[in-house]
């Protein structure tokens, strides 16, 4: 059920963007250093069949005054808190890059407290278990600089402007140092379906990566690669958000 009365209405944070849909409530959850505002176009699509809310993390945007959470867990239990989600009935998630982590933890708190997750969408983000084997994302200036731009999904001209890019590499650094921080046994699991997408030419997340996303859920998973590399969704919005609205 979306979200329709004033009452509400209200009790949702102005930085949960709403985009009102006619299908089942969507919530999508950003990469690190990402904003609400990456993820405009994609939730856009999504709402010609999906009630859809995009998440912004604190240190950034209109939340920039406000700390950055120390870890993935207590992210995701930050947005948790910060609306009436059980009012929406059944969930979906998609969650890009570190994204997928947190909407991984934001469905393990959702199943804990009865809000069913019918299913997540895990969109080029290593499995929970395998993050802490992973080499430190690095969290200095200099590092992060030259991180962004290997990455891309960031305009140079964005990144060759200082100003900017010092509001930028805030919220990269804090949450590099969640993402370094997370640990996930391999036993854990969540009961919502598992849809795991990626980048053929990603080589960040590649297929080993992917694949353990299988062993965290109690349900079905699935997986499908998009020509591109860690931000090909960008390249394939409309594509996914027709997958996402009518995936059952």
């Amino acid at each position: 059920m979306a979200v329709d009365d004033i009452s509400a209405a209200e009790q949702f944070p102005r930085w949960i963007s709403h985009f009102p849909g006619p299908g089942v409530p969507t919530l999508v959850f950003s990469h690190a250093g990402g904003s609400a505002a990456n993820y405009r176009p994609l939730a856009l699509a999504l709402a010609t069949g999906a009630d859809t809310y995009v998440m912004q993390y604190p240190h950034r945007a209109d939340r920039f005054r406000e700390p950055a959470a120390e870890t993935v867990p207590e992210l995701a239990r930050g947005l948790f808190d910060a609306a009436p989600w059980r009012r929406l009935g059944p969930l979906r998630l998609f969650g890009h890059s570190m994204g997928a982590l947190v909407a991984f933890e934001f469905a393990r708190i959702a199943e804990a407290e009865g809000i069913p997750i019918q299913r997540l969408w895990a969109s080029a983000a290593p499995a929970p278990s395998t993050v802490a084997g992973l080499r430190k994302v690095p969290t200095g200036d200099a590092d992060l600089r030259a991180e962004l731009a290997q990455l891309g999904g960031t305009d140079p001209r964005l990144l060759a402007d200082e100003e900017f890019l010092t509001l930028l590499l805030a919220p990269v650094r804090a949450d590099y140092l969640a993402f370094n921080r997370y640990r996930c046994d391999p036993e854990t699991t969540i009961d919502a379906d598992i849809n795991v997408l990626g980048g053929r030419s990603d080589d960040r997340v590649g297929t080993d990566l992917l694949e353990p996303w299988a062993g965290h859920t109690t349900g079905s998973c699935t997986f499908s690669l998009y020509d591109g590399g860690h931000f090909y969704h960008y390249d394939h919005i409309e594509t996914l958000a027709k997958r996402i609205i009518t995936d059952d």
